[in-house]
């Protein structure tokens, strides 16, 4: 089971942040949110990830490319190129860096990493949210539930998209609603290989609009409720949060 990665996206909102590293990469503590995600889903065991990538993205290649380098102390043969890594950490992640264009929209992004996906069930979240939350919890949910897709519903602040909900089926999708005392999806999905069929590799694919819309009348999105904590990195006063907590050993996304 893979567990895909949005991280290609602008990053726009962060302002000079966002100029020269990608949002995935910026930092909490001395790791990129990137990092924290991944930790998230790799505590519980899933540890094959897919990076969807855009803006950037050589950078993040980079950061994986020479992660020991980063880590660890390091003996280097200058004449024969050799390098021995002292007290590697022992990360257990095969990474797949795949470039899907730099303006590419979500549904574009997920269909062009369609090749790297074997399984029929895999794992999808966005590159700046963290929670608490229980991932084989959250699978065994969508299994339950049998639909195609299942979204992470959390209630935090009213600008993200509202969810519709009755029991545990999702009937409207809301892109930018207002999510007042309900449910916005806070990423951390599920979705069947099926939903590849509603994906196309075009540039302005997008997924929440049109195809969640769509899946969301057809009664095939259900929804996990998160009742912990969750938060993502959308403005620099979200950064310095975040940076806050982690700092202070209060990060309740460390699970790990």
């Amino acid at each position: 089971m893979k567990v895909v990665i949005l991280a290609g996206g602008l990053g726009t909102r962060l302002g000079e942040r966002s100029i020269d590293i990608p949002k995935p990469m910026v930092p909490i503590g001395d790791k990129p949110i990137l990092w924290h995600i991944m930790r998230i889903y790799a505590h519980y065991g899933f540890n094959d990830f897919v990076l969807c990538l855009g803006y950037k993205g050589e950078l993040i290649k980079d950061y994986f490319h020479h992660y020991q380098a980063r880590v660890s102390d390091c003996s280097v043969n200058v004449f024969t190129g050799e390098i021995i890594y002292h007290h590697p950490e022992r990360m257990d992640w095969k990474v797949t860096l795949a470039d899907t264009g730099l303006t590419t929209l979500k549904g574009g992004r997920i269909k062009r990493v369609e090749k790297y996906l074997t399984e029929g069930t895999n794992l999808l979240t966005y590159g700046d949210g963290v929670a608490d939350i229980d991932i084989p919890a959250l699978l065994a949910h969508h299994k339950k539930t049998g639909r195609m897709v299942t979204l992470t519903g959390v209630a935090p602040p009213a600008r993200f998209g509202a969810l519709t909900v009755e029991g545990d089926i999702v009937t409207a999708y809301e892109e930018k609603g207002q999510a007042g005392e309900g449910l916005i999806n806070g990423g951390f999905m599920v979705f069947e290989k099926e939903l590849l069929s509603r994906l196309s590799a075009d540039e302005g694919c997008d997924l929440e609009y049109g195809v969640f819309e769509k899946l969301a009348g057809e009664g095939q999105i259900a929804v996990y409720r998160h009742g912990g904590q969750w938060a993502c990195m959308d403005h620099e006063r979200d950064v310095a949060h975040l940076e806050s907590l982690w700092r202070s050993g209060n990060a309740f996304w460390k699970v790990w």
